[in-house]
């Protein structure tokens, strides 16, 4: 019997502050690869890259001050979803899980563009 070199979802390991941190440093470095590639290439002008990382900070200070409004207003909230969200999201089924995950996730990327849009 074969032991297949096969890796289960759970242990996959990925790194949100790598990949941030290697876009942050294209993005720096982008102007000047690109002007040294094609010296008759107008790279992008930096004040328009900035809109969508201004857009990335302004959603993560919103998201930041409405976690804590939520917190001082509504601190029974704040602890089912830090105490007891996490057992009750395990006995949803496979649907509902899927379900939210996709509502969350679209409700993240509409933030960011309605809040990319609101800049530019």
């Amino acid at each position: 019997m074969r032991k297949e070199n096969t890796m289960k979802l759970s242990e996959m390991k990925y790194s949100e502050q790598i990949t941030i941190s290697f876009a942050l440093l294209l993005f720096l470095v982008f102007p000047w690869l690109c002007r040294n590639v094609d010296i008759t290439s107008a790279p992008i002008d930096p004040g328009v890259l900035s809109a969508p990382l201004l857009a990335v900070l302004s959603f993560l200070l919103f998201k930041g001050v409405t976690w804590w409004c939520m917190k001082m207003i509504w601190p029974v909230f704040a602890e089912y979803s830090m105490v007891y969200f996490e057992a009750d999201f395990k006995r949803l089924s496979a649907c509902e899980k899927v379900l939210i995950y996709l509502g969350f996730y679209i409700l993240i990327v509409m933030g960011f563009v309605i809040t990319l849009s609101a800049i530019l």
